[in-house]
Order: structure tokens, then sequence, then C-alpha cells
């Protein structure tokens, strides 16, 4: 379900000159039935209101005094959001001799002409308030409080993101809320200037036109309509190669190091700015710096479900779930878990918005024979990273919309994912990609393939040092002390024990690896680290015992030592 909540205007929206047709509850009446919360947003005060509209009940929540006041029905609380103006500004209102004036808790209200004489009485009482225009209306309210602002309250104490919104209105005080839903959709009467910023206009006017979007929302959720896009990068030609922010799936593949890590930090930092919320799974510790994402868990502490998901259930926060402290062979139980609980979430939020696996061919391995179980065939929003995408579930792999191939051999990396779907791919040009370069794929159109250059994340991502310390690499990417008759057979899976099986192990072995290259290889490739390999290849030519001595200096000076 892509729309959890219906944001309604009153006047001149579900109601004509204060009369709602049944056919428009009757529309909303099947929207609650739906599951999907009501929000009634108006600029009347709650008396007037309740005076013309007898269903009150039939919503969720109601804005009122345009974005002033909230109201929960089912229990008749009413909250005021901010600071009522001083009495003065009323009295001298009435002074001057504007009539009418109504006055709420904290709006007041008038008719034109008479916005020149409330605009002179804030100026000479030095009063921060502003004045808000709604077709004939006059309306005074506190500096930076509207429609969206009361909006935004609501969908707070309801727990739910903007971004799995839907507004109509009609009139100029209603673009504050259209402005902050997913979708702005404005009814056939409404103003030419909401028709022009709404993403859809209603063929009919008022209640009809509410009881038409309603309809539309219950068969398809409006697909198509308001599509948001993030941007892989752009084309050799300069044009922006988009994937929509809803109902798409992204896979980023190709070998270690290729800049697939970069190219997703990119991406969540565009879905940041736009407000939506994201899940990581990062099994390395490739992620820990992203901006507003708290990160949960490390090479010493295992994350548990459940507060990974009490951190969600904040709309405006987004969580890094380090796996690092998870052995290889548990991630995947631990992953099927919290994946139900992010499941059950979105079934009630729509939230988290996406969802990142890192690693994807670990925690989802396609002999995992009870993975199908576990992924609905809907599921939307995954921005899946992996080395080899033939090694994932089937059923995840079915679900790809789009694939991206980062770094050398990018045939090879799109021909093992065509294999694995078993489906037709397209033809890949010889070569490799150069860094930061890609090529992507939109698997329903086999022949289209476009290179782009990625966007860069803004603020370059800090080599998570902890990691490669005390993190556990797989048993392809470890290092093994061997010895040059290969009578040995010690794994250093991180840099912590990489140290330790140094200083042990005899100066014949430490001798032949480093002569040989393996250990500059090591840091190189696998570490990820090219400024210490290069530190340690010029030590070649000291005598082995200086050598070893000074190599493990530098990894502690760099890495161990450090907090």
């Amino acid at each position: 379900m892509r729309f959890y909540a219906f944001a309604c205007d009153y006047d001149g929206t579900l109601a004509s000159d204060g009369i709602t047709g049944p056919h428009a509850l009757e529309a909303l009446q099947r929207l609650r039935e739906s599951g999907r919360k009501l929000i009634l947003v108006t600029g009347r005060l709650l008396p007037d209101l309740a005076a013309t509209l007898d269903r009150l009940d039939l919503f969720d929540r109601i804005v009122a005094e345009n974005g002033a006041v909230l109201y929960q029905p089912d229990t008749r609380e009413e909250r005021q959001l901010v600071a009522s103006p001083p009495d003065e500004f009323a009295a001298t209102l009435v002074r001057r001799g504007v009539a009418p004036l109504s006055q709420g808790r904290v709006i007041l209200a008038t008719h034109r002409p008479h916005e020149a004489a409330v605009l002179a009485t804030i100026r000479d009482l030095g009063l921060e308030l502003h004045v808000i225009f709604n077709r004939d209306a006059v309306m005074v309210l506190p500096s930076g409080v509207n429609k969206g602002t009361g909006l935004r309250a609501a969908l707070d104490e309801l727990g739910l993101s903007a971004h799995n919104v839907l507004g109509i209105g009609d009139a100029e005080n209603d673009h504050g809320f259209l402005e902050l839903c997913e979708c702005a959709v404005a009814v056939a009467n409404a103003l030419p200037a909401v028709q022009q910023r709404a993403h859809l206009t209603t063929k009919g006017e008022n209640g009809r036109g509410v009881a038409e979007v309603a309809s539309r929302v219950l068969r398809d959720d409006l697909v198509g309509v308001a599509p948001r896009q993030i941007v892989l990068g752009h084309s050799p030609d300069g044009q922006a190669v988009p994937v929509a922010t809803y109902g798409e799936n992204i896979l980023i593949a190709g070998p270690s190091g290729s800049g697939k890590s970069t190219l997703a930090t990119g991406l969540l930092e565009q879905l940041r700015e736009m407000r939506y919320q994201f899940c990581v799974l990062d099994p390395e510790g490739d992620f820990q710096s992203l901006a507003s994402a708290m990160v949960i868990g490390d090479a010493t502490r295992v994350p548990t479900v459940r507060e990974v998901i009490q951190l969600l259930e904040t709309p405006s926060q987004s969580v890094v779930v380090n796996l690092l402290g998870i052995g290889l062979e548990e991630r995947p139980a631990f992953f099927a878990q919290l994946l139900t609980a992010i499941l059950e979430l979105r079934a009630r939020t729509g939230r988290p918005h996406w969802l990142l696996i890192d690693e994807a061919h670990h925690l989802l391995p396609r002999d995992r024979t009870n993975a199908e179980l576990t992924l609905p065939q809907t599921m939307t929003g995954l921005l899946l990273i992996t080395v080899h995408p033939e090694h994932m579930s089937a059923a995840m792999l079915s679900l790809v919309d789009v694939v991206v191939a980062v770094g050398k051999t990018p045939g090879r990396t799109l021909g093992g994912f065509v294999a694995a779907r078993e489906t037709s791919g397209p033809t890949v040009p010889p070569g490799d990609l150069a860094p930061g370069e890609g090529l992507a794929w939109r698997v329903e159109r086999p022949n289209t393939l476009v290179r782009f250059q990625a966007v860069m994340p803004h603020g370059e991502r800090r080599r998570h040092r902890r990691k490669y310390v005390d993190g556990e690499l797989s048993a392809d990417r470890s290092f093994y002390f061997r010895g040059p008759d290969r009578k040995l057979n010690l794994r250093a899976q991180n840099l912590r024990i990489f140290v330790q099986l140094a200083e042990g192990v005899d100066l014949a072995s430490w001798q032949h690896h480093f002569e040989n290259g393996d250990i500059t290889r090591w840091l190189r490739e696998e570490i990820k680290d090219p400024e210490l390999a290069e530190q340690v290849e010029e030590l070649t030519g000291l005598p082995p015992a200086e050598a070893r001595q000074r190599v493990l200096a530098l990894i502690q000076e760099l890495y161990t030592a450090a907090p």
C-alpha cells in the first residue's frame, strides 16, 4: 500500500456551501475500512465545523483553525499547537471597524477588504503574525503556522510519514499541506494556482472529486501519479538516469572495491534529503558515517530486532544495522527475523520506505530453502548490493527492476544475474568500467543499457576502520599464514588477529609472505587501504625482523591503536 493517510480540506473540497454530499462520506468510509487514516484539514473553528458536519467521528484527526488546533474525535481531546495572539490585537481590530471578526483559540478571521487594516494593526502592535487568504476569507495566525504544520503534528501523533499521505484541496490556504503530501490533488473547482501545483486534478467538483480520487486510491493507489525520483548518475550526453522513489527495486553488483557502497551512499543521501526513511543492513561497516542515520550494533555488541524496530517507529529516524558482531553463519537467520519485523512495520505505516541490504548473497543466499516464504511478491523499495548476484535467493532476484553493474567485467556481472534470473539480457559492450561509472539496465527492457557517471556522495565516506580491526572478513577475504612449505594454515579474519599471528609466526614464514607481496596485496585489495599498502611496500629490502616490526607498527598506529 502506498498511501496510508488521506488528508482532505473541508470548505470547497469535501463540502460545498457547508454541505457534504453522502457520496463523499461513503467514499471516505470505504477508505477508512481499508485501514487508511483520515485527516480533515480546515480553517474552521471546531464549534463551527461540528455545527455543519455531523460525521467528525469519521476522521482520525482534525486539523482546525488552519493548523493551530489538533482534535482527536474518538477521545474528544483538543490540543492547541501554538500560543494565542494577545487580546489587544482583537480589541484593536474591533476599534478599527474590522467586521465581521471571528476568533478561535488561536485564529482570527475576517473578510476582504479588511486585509489592509489587519496588516496595519499587526505592524502597529509589533506582533509576529501573518495573514493567510482563503478566497475571500482573511485569516491571521502566528508566523509559521499553516495547514502544513498542523498536518505534520497530526502525522506525528499517528506515527506516519508525509510520504505516505495523499492530500486534496482547492484554495490558497491549502498550499501548505498539499506541498507536504507525497501526492497533491486539486478538485475540479480549485483555484488555477492550486491546480497548477497539484499532481492531479479531479474531473468532479467538491465532494464528487473527493469520491473520485478516493475510489482511485482504493483501486490502484494512484500508481504512476506523482512519481518522485532519485538519480543514479548522468549519461555521457548529460541526461539524468532516474529511479522512482516508490515501486522499484535496485540491485548494485560488481567486484570488491568497485564503488558499490559509494554509489549506494549517494542514493541514500538523496533519499535522506527528500526525508524518506531507510534501514541499512551493514555487514562490513561500510555505512557508519551516514548523516542523520542512527547506527546500532558494532563488532562487540549485537543489535536486537526490537531496538531496530523501536527506532524505526519514528518516521524521521533512519537506521544503520551493523552486523559485525554477528557471525557469518548466523546472519541469514538474524536477517530473516528482522525482515519479518520490518514487513510488519511496513504493513502498519508504509515505512521504512527503503531497505538496503549489503552483501545480499550472504544474507539471502541462494541455497536458503525458506527464503521464498519470507519475501512478498509486491515488496518494493529494495536496494541490494552484492559481488555475486548468481549466489542470491531466486525469490529476491525476481523482485529486481533495475540492475546496476560497476567495476571490471560488467558483462560477467550482468551475465551472472541473467543466468540466475533465467531471463534474457542486454548486449554488454566489451571492456571494463572506469571508476565512478556504471551500466544501468531495466530488466523489463532487455535491449536497453545506459552507461552513466555515478552521483557521488556530498561528503566523502570515511573509512570505518573498526570493521577491519574487529570484524570478520569472509574466508575468501581473510589472510592466511601458510609459510614457504605450506605447513601452516593460520587464518587472520581481521587486522587485530593479523597482528597477533604476525608477532608469533616464525620469521621464515613472515619473510615468505612479505617478499612475495602477499601482505601488501591483502592490505590493498581486501583491507582496501592502498596508502598503507604503499607504505608497507616501501619497507622491502629491510632485514626481515625489522620489516615485520615496522609493518606491525604502521598497522597499530593507523588501526588497532585507534579509539
